[in-house]
């Protein structure tokens, strides 16, 4: 699949509309993404921000720009000092804990790791600095070893959110503190209190207040002019107002192209977090689903659009990522044998490139541009596994069911070559969006297959023993019995299926009330 003819359009937060990406130098991409405070597990909103500016990262790659990718970790923070003095750790300690909890979360999620990912702790000298510059531009001010922004001094302020002044009140990380000159000034450095972790400062020891870290460093990798900088939606107000106003007080150029924003997770229609206690973490849930099920899930909406968790949801999620697992495992077992042999990259023995069906080149073509079409239209990935999708896993089946007949080999060359394409293709899509695992076919299978006997409270030997069961109802023609025991595993979410005289069992959509099973009535 080679990159889009189609222009890329992403909605930009600051102007309010979709526009055209055109990088500041050709091929090149710079993307600052915020990232979290690492004081606890990481829950789906979390995921979510990551998967989304994942699935961005691997389509610029694919549309041929070389990204360099920055996300950071905000590793010193009241809310870290805070639980780090509950459990009575080291704050540094805790929160690189945490840090490592989230990179595991999101290489289960796929998430590719990206070219920097700075710690507040690691890049104090910079962060200094920049305060620095802005005090000596008289956009900020020392009182007493604290250091605030003057925002009155900025103009601008407000252009990203459209929020006013007053609107940046306690409570969302502003303190309320009789000697800011405005109520609205934040903090760029925080004075030392006794048991806080502190660091040297030309204003006394202490810490940098939230807000600065990401300005200084987005600077310090990307400078301060880059093309990206994502968040949550949450983050518009006041974080990255107050980045915007730093980072221009610091340098007049300071320009960022494009703000890019991911809507919410909610749970029932109420925002998914920390604070509301209404969160479920990602290791809680991939310890019940597999992580691409979890994955597919974040990227069924538009990244933009909140998204609200329920289990079904989830549970769609993990048959449809299975089915396509199915589908490519079925496509491999019937392909190996040919390509073992004469057929290895469209050619026959004799070097005569072998062509595909027009069936064929159809679908790839539709899947294709369906594809770009939903991407380059600020990255739209719901539904975009619908459609020509659907229909290329389709085509992909009933092939394999015609190849199964017998027929002359050049038609049997076509046909083979064809799901060869059409395979090639789908992996590619799946790839990009961040589906396609490093793990067999069948070593993903087996894994659903685990998580949904764990869902259902069964191990594979209840399956098996029920299988018998209903063999034997089947073989006496006692079909109410071999019914009811398809009918009570299917509420488990397990599916039997009948292939000839052996029966097997996949995952399955959980179906209606339990009923008993027969011994138990």
């Amino acid at each position: 699949m080679a990159g889009s003819k189609e222009e890329f359009m992403v909605y930009n937060s600051m102007t309010r509309q979709k526009e055209s990406f055109k990088p500041k130098v050709p091929g090149k991409v710079g993307m600052y993404v915020c990232g979290v405070t690492a004081y606890a597990l990481s829950h789906l909103g979390h995921g979510r921000a990551a998967v989304n500016f994942d699935v961005l990262y691997r389509y610029l790659q694919h549309l041929g720009y070389e990204v360099t990718y920055v996300r950071n970790f905000t590793d010193v923070d009241d809310k870290i000092i805070n639980r780090a003095n509950e459990v009575g750790e080291d704050p540094l300690s805790l929160s690189n804990r945490f840090c490592q909890e989230y990179l595991k979360d999101m290489g289960d999620l796929q998430c590719l790791l990206p070219t920097h990912q700075p710690r507040v702790s690691d890049h104090m000298e910079h962060i200094k600095d920049l305060i620095t510059q802005i005090i000596n531009k008289d956009y900020a001010y020392a009182v007493d070893g604290d250091v605030f922004f003057a925002v009155e001094k900025f103009p601008n302020y407000g252009q990203l959110s459209g929020q006013r002044l007053e609107h940046n009140r306690a409570g969302e990380r502003v303190a309320v503190d009789s000697r800011k000159r405005n109520p609205a000034d934040f903090a760029l450095w925080k004075s030392a209190k006794p048991g806080e972790p502190s660091w040297d400062s030309p204003w006394g020891p202490g810490r940098p207040g939230w807000h600065i870290e990401c300005s200084a460093m987005s600077a310090h990798y990307l400078t301060f002019n880059f093309d990206i900088h994502g968040g949550g939606i949450d983050l518009i107000f006041p974080h990255h107002e107050n980045e915007i106003a730093q980072s221009c007080a610091a340098c007049q150029e300071s320009s960022v192209s494009y703000w890019m924003h991911n809507g919410h997770v909610t749970n029932n229609n109420e925002k998914m977090s920390k604070s509301l206690g209404n969160f479920f973490t990602i290791s809680e849930i991939t310890e019940r689903y597999h992580p691409l099920a979890l994955r597919h899930f974040l990227i069924s909406a538009h990244y933009r659009s909140p998204l609200n968790y329920t289990v079904s949801q989830l549970e769609g999620s993990s048959d449809a990522v299975y089915y396509i697992y199915q589908t490519l495992q079925d496509c491999e077992d019937a392909l190996s044998p040919f390509q073992e042999g004469s057929l290895k990259e469209g050619t026959e023995k004799n070097g005569r490139t072998v062509k595909i069906t027009p069936a064929a080149q159809e679908c790839i073509s539709k899947l294709h541009n369906e594809f770009e079409t939903k991407m380059c239209d600020d990255l739209n990935t719901a539904h975009i596994l619908t459609g020509a999708f659907q229909d290329a896993l389709k085509l992909i089946n009933s092939s394999l069911n015609l190849l199964k007949k017998k027929q002359q080999r050049q038609q049997q060359l076509l046909m083979i070559q064809s799901l060869v394409e059409i395979k090639k293709e789908v992996q590619e899509l799946l790839n990009i969006l961040g589906l396609l695992s490093s793990d067999t076919y069948s070593e993903v299978l087996q894994q659903f297959k685990m998580k949904a006997l764990k869902r259902a409270g069964l191990v594979e030997d209840d399956v098996l023993d029920q299988i018998k069961e209903r063999t034997l109802a089947r073989k006496n023609k006692d079909f109410a019995k071999s019914d009811q025991i398809r009918a009570y595993l299917t509420t488990k979410g397990i599916a039997l299926m009948d292939l000839g005289k052996e029966t097997i069992w996949r995952p399955c959509v959980p179906a209606g009330e339990q009923p008993s099973l027969p011994n138990e009535q």
